[in-house]
């Protein structure tokens, strides 16, 4: 048994069921509903205003189009795969409610120009949730930053010790990672907001049509110059998932750094109950789900990019079916950063606790202050590089006695350099070391309070 007749008379059969099924996408794009009724209502205040149909014509499309959008929000408009996608569904269920008149409301449209208005309209909506959830994210990140300037962390190149840090420092890192994204996601939604409705199938129409008109009841930015391009563009769609992608990453770094700091090894923070699970077979174990979640959802979205990039490489111009496959990408794109940063948010927010006093002995345990002896050295006249050699061979042979710099002795080290005073000592201890790099956007204490109060004004100067 085939399916009811949608198409033109050119069509003598209804198509097959199962291709019916393979075809439609009502399954996935019923998520632009309210987004398509939106251009709908555009479009048919457009048509009485340009005297394409009636001004009593268009009124009752209106009329008829804000009543199914409450039908639909009620859960008494609930299309299947006979209505095929959310167009037909939404035109079908409009000439149900007034009848022939619902007819013309595709006047002078396509549903190529439609579904590329609707998807613009929803990723436009999401992208100011997401920025918006990018400065709760910021500030939440601000706030464990204010708390910990004189927190001391292991900095680390090549995962092995390197030079200790204030830990609002390293916060701030991925503050100004998530400032980037916020503005990336600001010149997407750019090129986002540009209108192509009234591009027609791929040519324009023959109607007067006002684009401008629909652009502004749309609150669209412009209109595409070119109904081809309009049509077929989804740059907007890539350069969208290019950017989650990237929110993404900086996320997933830091997820892989929460799992390492909760481990046994680390011992750098404490998981609250509310943000981690345990073990079903066993009972001492706390799990970083969260970030581990995190690190996974990474992958499906770099997917998605991956996905969508295959997808309009070969397209010629200009709308193929190919494209509906644009949507679940977007929209599981969308979903998913959405939900990462909302985890992430209160896992950094209420979810865990720094163990500062683990913290100040893990920096206190290591040779991550040798630059300092050499930088010591360098200050009192010594060429870098020979302090550099010297303090090597300084570490090697304290590494072979089980010493950490700061238990050798002033004669040990006059014996190493005449230059050595007893304030070698204060400029190895962590806090010094810290202290001192207070060079523009290091880690020393008054710099990363400077960095702090910046972030701020950056974050209150800005929507």
């Amino acid at each position: 048994m085939t399916q009811s007749k949608t198409w033109s008379d050119r069509f003598e059969t209804a198509l097959h069921p199962a291709i019916a099924r393979f075809n439609a996408s009502i399954g996935f794009d019923i998520e632009l509903i309210e987004y398509d009724i939106q251009g709908s209502i555009a479009h048919g205040k457009m048509l009485a205003q340009t005297g394409i149909i009636s001004t009593e014509d268009g009124q009752q499309l209106v009329t008829g189009l804000e009543q199914i959008l409450i039908e639909y929000q009620e859960g008494r408009f609930t299309p299947g795969v006979d209505a095929e996608d959310v167009h037909f569904a939404v035109e079908r269920r409009l000439t149900e409610l007034v009848g022939d008149v619902g007819k013309k409301l595709h006047t002078a449209r396509s549903r190529n120009d439609q579904v590329g208005t609707d998807v613009r309209l929803y990723l436009r909506s999401q992208i100011e949730t997401i920025r918006q959830q990018l400065r709760e994210w910021q500030n939440v990140l601000l706030q464990q930053a204010e708390q910990n300037v004189e927190t001391l962390i292991p900095g680390y190149t090549h995962l092995q010790r390197a030079q200790p840090l204030s830990l609002a420092h390293h916060l701030l890192a991925y503050f100004h990672m998530a400032q980037r994204d916020w503005e990336r996601l600001g010149e997407v939604y750019e090129r986002t907001n540009i209108s192509p409705l009234g591009c027609g199938a791929l040519a324009g129409t023959t109607f007067p049509i006002d684009r401008h008109y629909t652009a502004a009841e749309l609150q669209f930015s412009k209109i595409y110059a070119n109904s081809l391009d309009g049509v077929s563009d989804r740059d907007f769609a890539v350069e969208f998932l290019c950017a989650a992608s990237l929110i993404l990453v900086h996320l997933s770094r830091l997820s892989e750094e929460l799992i390492l700091w909760t481990s046994q090894e680390f011992n750098f923070i404490t998981l609250k109950d509310s943000c981690s699970t345990g073990s079903s077979i066993m009972p001492q174990k706390k799990n970083p789900d969260i970030p581990e979640l995190v690190r996974g959802k990474t992958g499906r979205v770099f997917g998605h990019l991956q996905g969508m990039l295959v997808l309009m490489k070969g397209l010629p111009l200009a709308y193929n079916k190919d494209l509906q496959e644009d949507k679940e990408a977007i929209f599981d794109g969308v979903k998913t950063v959405q939900g990462c940063l909302e985890a992430m948010t209160i896992l950094m927010r209420e979810g865990l606790e720094f163990r500062n006093e683990r913290l100040n002995q893990a920096v206190a345990e290591d040779f991550s202050n040798a630059t300092d002896v050499a930088d010591y050295l360098a200050s009192k006249g010594v060429p870098f590089r020979e302090a550099y050699n010297l303090v090597g061979k300084v570490v090697k042979t304290s590494l072979a006695a089980g010493k950490l710099l700061k238990d050798l002795t002033l004669e040990e080290w006059k014996e190493l350099h005449p230059a050595f005073e007893e304030d070698i000592y204060q400029a190895i201890s962590p806090q010094q070391v810290v202290s001192a790099r207070n060079s523009y956007g290091g880690t020393g204490f008054e710099q990363v309070r400077h960095a702090i109060k910046a972030a701020k004004e950056q974050l209150s100067g800005e929507a």
